[in-house]
């Protein structure tokens, strides 16, 4: 007699299945809560249309107890006075921008998620990066999304040194840890954490809740073997990281691509890190060859037109602990429409608006008819209040379509009752745009130095018809 005996569905080697045991949750894309039943808010976080069907299985706790890389004694209670406070030996990536950017090289242990729009360059920075690190430590590079033979492509494509360059095309985080864990990676680069899942887990790679387990064993990993790790994260259309948002409290560094896809120019702008400035500004230019190092970048985002034009005003921004000099740009034309447009690239389009309002009630200019366009040369953003006054400025030099003196620095905050406010390292700016030869600047009264610098004119002022006034003395 033939008797039918029905197992129950299980996780296996060749695909996932659902077992009994498995229950639906839905969890939001953007805090990782979960809850019981879909709803079209987030009760957590408040936002709309974030909760996605997910399934929720017991946890196993076989795969909990991966001993592999963590000893008995790895938790214990400790004095503060006891541990060493010796700073840890930074590893050089070979890439001075990406040193820079991380603080001074990578810090044993550390744990950098990086991002960008597909086809800005992370994977080939970071194959970069590793082809010069495998020369001096063991390195490997763990794909989830390209083959073997793909990744090879490119190494040789850009003719890097790849002799002791390890690689591993894997997507199970269990499976790594497995190959890992006997000798560990002195720098290992996972591209991109949205592809890998953990078998303690029934949902599908890329799902809130395995984004958040993969990376936290990841995590633990690096932690407890001194291994350097790179995430490579997928970006969502708004431009932010996609994944729980844990996922960025979980890193030590969260690294973001900027730039045009089309142009010649990759910025890496760090937007947070335990072991360095924060919006450190790394430059790189695309070349046949990969990612090329900008040491100057100042000369690039400098258009230095033949002769002046009206509208442009030379910015002394600072990005990190590095002082750079761009170009703002600023376009005013009268606007057939009842309400004129204000469009701002590379900068605050509210600020643009409230700059406006200033220029207008203590300037006594008005631009209420006006349309006005705002752009950054270069591709780069501007975050700091110190692009104030240069703003004000190229407005008013297109509204009257009359260029700027010659050679022209400037730097300013602008507050709403018209007065110039300073802005930290008035000294390092200034010491930038001489060394690019400018010979005059205008900076707040408390930027003012101390000794005059040679070379350089400087205008301290206080409120903004001060500054409008030494244009005219300029004249």
């Amino acid at each position: 007699m033939l008797v039918l005996v029905r197992e129950p569905l299980t996780r296996t080697g060749r695909g996932i299945s659902m077992s009994k045991s498995a229950k639906t949750r839905y969890v939001c894309t953007d805090c990782g809560a979960q809850a019981a039943k879909w709803a079209g808010q987030c009760s957590d976080c408040g936002a709309w249309n974030t909760l996605q069907e997910s399934l929720a299985s017991p946890t196993n706790k076989a795969n909990e107890r991966f001993a592999g890389y963590a000893g008995e004694d790895a938790a214990r209670i400790r004095r503060l006075s006891e541990v060493s406070a010796e700073p840890d030996e930074r590893l050089s990536t070979g890439l001075a921008e990406l040193d820079r950017v991380l603080g001074g090289g990578l810090v044993p242990g550390s744990v950098v998620l990086i991002g960008g729009d597909p086809g800005i360059g992370k994977s080939t920075l970071l194959v970069q990066a590793l082809a010069l690190l495998s020369d001096r430590v063991p390195a490997l590079y763990l794909s989830g999304e390209e083959s073997a033979e793909q990744i090879s492509l490119r190494a040789r494509r850009l003719d890097l040194p790849i002799e002791r360059l390890d690689l591993l095309t894997e997507t199970c985080v269990e499976r790594v840890l497995a190959l890992i864990a006997r000798d560990p990676p002195r720098v290992l680069v996972l591209d991109s954490i949205q592809t890998f899942y953990t078998e303690s887990l029934q949902s599908a790679p890329g799902s809130v809740a395995q984004v958040r387990e993969s990376a936290a064993r990841l995590v633990r990993f690096a932690k407890q073997t001194g291994s350097a790790l790179f995430l490579v994260g997928h970006v969502t259309k708004e431009g932010a990281l996609a994944g729980p948002r844990v996922l960025e409290h979980m890193v030590d560094t969260v690294l973001y691509f900027e730039g045009d896809g089309g142009g010649p120019l990759r910025l890496i702008r760090a937007v947070k890190n335990r072991f360095g400035a924060v919006n450190e500004l790394g430059v790189f230019g695309m070349t046949d060859k990969g990612l090329s190092e900008v040491s100057n970048p100042s000369a690039i985002f400098l258009s230095r037109q033949a002769q002046p034009v009206a509208g442009s005003c030379i910015l002394v921004t600072r990005e990190g602990t590095r002082p750079l000099l761009v170009e703002v740009q600023a376009l005013v034309d009268q606007s057939p429409l009842a309400n004129p447009r204000r469009v701002a690239l590379g900068l605050e389009q509210n600020r643009l608006s409230m700059l406006l309002a200033v220029l207008h009630r203590h300037g006594g200019i008005a631009l209420f008819d006006q349309d006005v366009f705002l752009n950054v040369a270069g591709g780069v953003r501007v975050t700091e209040t110190a692009a104030d006054l240069p703003v004000l400025l190229a407005v008013l030099s297109s509204f009257r379509d009359r260029a700027l003196p010659e050679q022209l620095a400037t730097f300013g905050e602008v507050g709403l009752a018209g007065e110039i406010r300073p802005v930290p390292n008035g000294q390092e700016r200034l010491r930038e745009a001489v060394k690019h030869g400018f010979k005059r600047a205008i900076v707040p009264s408390a930027n003012a130095p101390k000794c005059a610098i040679e070379g350089l004119d400087v205008v301290a002022v206080r409120r903004i018809d001060e500054a409008i006034d030494a244009l005219s003395g300029w004249a």
